[in-house]
């Protein structure tokens, strides 16, 4: 029996999360509107949607960004609600806004949250104020370097100077000693202005060699919030993640129930609704700290439907209509283990440098536990806009040992010609003996990189 949910979404979005919303919405019997940028109007996404609209030129601001754009293809088409996926605006405040003021429902954060944990700052106050563990550090943003002095020598060094309003390792700088304190600060600063458009600087403590972990939240704004789990997100080079596994090698179960508690503190305490994801560092010693929290969903999130069974797309469409999580903690189970292999069209052994061109042959691989999400297919031409993400590989196995020789397997299977990937380098990593034994950190690229290459 078909649920009552939206008729029509629109997928304010492009490549494999296009195409995986536009798959979440077929079985739930909603119609679907793909927007594409000129450049892509043969992507796989504009093919599968039921209906499909150009909404401007390869630019992202032109397109894909263009707020006023997507807009008008929803009242053109008469979609009632629009999913962002992940990346572009799928964590804008604005585009929250306007969709609210357009009426149409935009499925993911309220601009409330958005801005709530957005700004890195404000987000660690109000974690405090939850009791959510935080990293030592400032109570906010930073104004001038006296202050930052005051603050070094309360949490001792090493220190970490991070960009409030930034991301993706922009902003950010690590001080070792007061000597380098000043010209760290200014560095940071002017980079920040330069990426972001806003300066502000926080400080913490600097956990030395520490893994990612992230947990998994589904949540109502009445607080009725579950955690599904975490992700290990070590394996990442420039601080964007390469490979993500679930569970996590060094989580155990008490660790587990403590990480999904305090995630589940961040998001009832704020009122979230949708899926989210409530981002730590954890130490040598296994205590964890809050980072971020991501108010969208994440690349990596089929990690965690493979080893719940739980679709989090839908997931999220159920929620934006009904405004009710249905789903309680005894709900979530856990079964295997997952890992996901990011498909980069760059050449690794090459600073991991964009590889885009045509692709001559695609023969994504099958088999038991094996799931491809992707968008091209032969002919098509990957542009140079955009990320140069193309697909991800996610292999399930009863335990993790099973899983990684099912990934060697599935990665020798994996044929793309016509663009450099970086399917060599997942099948270096998997064979490192750091890797098999889960002793690894969020520098093992780094720290392994003439392995690697």
């Amino acid at each position: 029996m078909t649920e009552t949910l939206f008729n029509k979404i629109l997928i304010a979005n492009r490549g494999e999360i296009a195409v995986r919303i536009i798959r979440a919405c077929k079985e739930l019997g909603i119609s679907t509107v793909a927007i594409y940028s000129e450049v892509d109007q043969n992507s796989l996404h504009v093919k599968l949607a039921d209906e499909a609209i150009c909404v401007g030129p390869a630019t992202p601001s032109k397109s894909y960004l263009n707020i006023p754009s997507i807009i008008a293809a929803c009242e053109v088409t008469g979609a009632e609600a629009i999913h962002p996926g992940y990346g572009f605006l799928s964590e804008n405040a604005d585009f929250s806004d306007v969709c609210e003021a357009n009426n149409i429902v935009f499925i993911g954060a309220s601009a409330r949250c958005i801005n709530m944990m957005g700004n890195k700052s404000e987000a660690k106050k109000t974690m405090k104020s939850l009791s959510v563990p935080i990293v030592p550090g400032s109570e906010g943003v930073v104004s001038d370097l006296a202050t930052l002095k005051e603050i070094a020598k309360e949490t001792g060094y090493p220190l970490l100077l991070k960009a409030s309003a930034g991301g993706g390792g922009r902003g950010m700088r690590i001080v070792h000693q007061e000597s380098e304190l000043e010209s760290a600060y200014n560095m940071a600063h002017n980079e920040a202005i330069s990426a972001f458009g806003n300066g502000d600087i926080y400080v913490e403590k600097f956990i030395e060699n520490p893994r990612h972990i992230e947990i998994q939240v589904l949540s109502d704004k009445s607080g009725h919030a579950i955690y599904l789990g975490e992700r290990e997100c070590s394996i990442q080079r420039r601080h964007q993640k390469l490979i993500e596994e679930a569970p996590s090698p060094i989580i155990t179960e008490e660790m587990r129930k403590k990480m999904g508690e305090a995630a589940i503190k961040a998001a009832s305490g704020i009122n979230y609704e949708g899926a989210g994801t409530v981002e730590f560092l954890v130490d040598n010693k296994s205590n964890f700290y809050f980072m971020e929290m991501n108010t969208r969903i994440q690349v990596e999130h089929p990690v965690t439907e493979m080893i719940t069974g739980i679709d989090l797309v839908k997931e999220q469409i159920r929620i934006a209509y009904t405004k009710k999580l249905t789903l309680t903690q005894d709900d979530v189970s856990f079964n295997g283990h997952a890992m996901e292999f990011r498909i980069n069209a760059e050449d690794y052994k090459n600073n991991f440098m964009p590889s885009p061109g045509t692709v001559d042959l695609f023969l994504p691989p099958g088999g038991k536990g094996v799931r491809t999400d992707s968008f091209i297919y032969p002919g098509f031409k990957i542009p140079t806009n955009y990320d140069s993400l193309i697909g991800k590989l996610i292999v399930w196995g009863k335990d993790r040992s099973e899983t990684i020789q099912r990934a060697n397997r599935a990665l020798e299977e994996f044929v793309i010609d016509g663009v450099i990937t970086v399917i060599p380098f997942h099948q270096k990593v998997l064979k490192h003996d750091a890797f098999i034994k889960g002793e690894f950190d969020t520098h093992f690229v780094d720290q392994y990189i003439d392995d690697l290459i």
